[in-house]
């Protein structure tokens, strides 16, 4: 028995010394899991940090998906370019090609106007309470002549001077450059007796200067369009037309002593030629 018991001591001590050798191994491993402790406090850190970081870009991924429509919402407007929006633009631009043309009628038309208003007296003389007699004097009318000055018709007759007056239905015609070819070759007779020589006529003052260059007419043209001193003289007929005839005011009264209406080109000089000597 008692070997037994020397056996039992002599394992014991190795037995204490294994748990001797063990004991200071506990608090070498215990040492290091500290910080591992400490490892574990800070990764549920990270993990929340991680956590709200997935949770942010979670959040900012809708956002950012729903912002892509936004920006590709003016795509539709740039597609809006329907044809039958592109007519009213055509005719547009054929209506502004057009105005131009339109324009240029329009100037054109106004110069027109303005040169019939041109050539037209300003104002149409007053007409005469009604028309002359034998006896009568002359109206109180200013015409112009061929040179477009004006012209005061009662001044033409008076104490010293007495006229003689000649209408004609057209300047520069065959029958009327007839007659007033034979006042201008009777024209020293009629001065020589004391008495002027007028020509009348509806035709404005630009034919008449050119009749009167053509045929050299020593007197001058009295352009009567609106027939002011024609009507006062009886000798307008309808259609603004002027009746043939000659007219003498007597030269110190200056009264009406001759009135012909409805006379012959080639007559119409030497009648009142033939007047005047016997009306001495």
């Amino acid at each position: 028995m008692a070997p037994r018991a020397k056996k039992e001591s002599a394992a014991e001590p190795t037995r204490r010394s294994t748990r001797l050798a063990d004991k200071p191994a506990v608090p070498a491993a215990a040492a290091p899991a500290k910080p591992a402790a400490a490892k574990k406090e800070k990764e549920p850190v990270k993990e929340k940090e991680s956590k709200k970081r997935a949770a942010e870009e979670k959040a900012e991924e809708p956002a950012a998906k729903k912002a892509k429509p936004a920006a590709e919402k003016p795509k539709p407007a740039s597609k809006v370019k329907p044809a039958s929006k592109a007519k009213p633009a055509s005719k547009k631009a054929a209506a502004a090609k057009e105005e131009p043309i339109v324009e240029a009628v329009e100037e054109e038309k106004a110069a027109a106007e303005a040169e019939v208003v041109a050539e037209a007296p300003k104002e149409a003389p007053k007409e005469p309470a009604g028309e002359l007699e034998l006896g009568d004097l002359l109206p109180e009318l200013t015409l112009k002549n061929q040179a477009e000055e004006d012209v005061a018709v009662k001044s033409l007759a008076g104490a010293d001077k007495g006229l003689i007056l000649f209408l004609v239905p057209k300047a520069n015609t065959p029958g009327c450059t007839k007659q007033a070819c034979g006042f201008r070759d009777s024209y020293p007779s009629y001065t020589g007796l004391g008495y002027e020589v007028y020509c009348v006529s509806g035709d404005l003052p630009a034919a008449q200067a050119k009749w009167k260059s053509g045929q050299k007419l020593p007197y001058p043209l009295l352009s009567d369009p609106s027939h002011a001193l024609i009507k006062a003289l009886g000798a307008s007929s309808p259609g603004n037309k002027t009746k043939r005839s000659h007219f003498i005011f007597e030269k110190g009264s200056g009264k009406l002593v001759l009135k012909s209406l409805g006379v012959k080109p080639e007559e119409s000089p030497k009648q009142v030629l033939a007047f005047l000597e016997s009306h001495k």
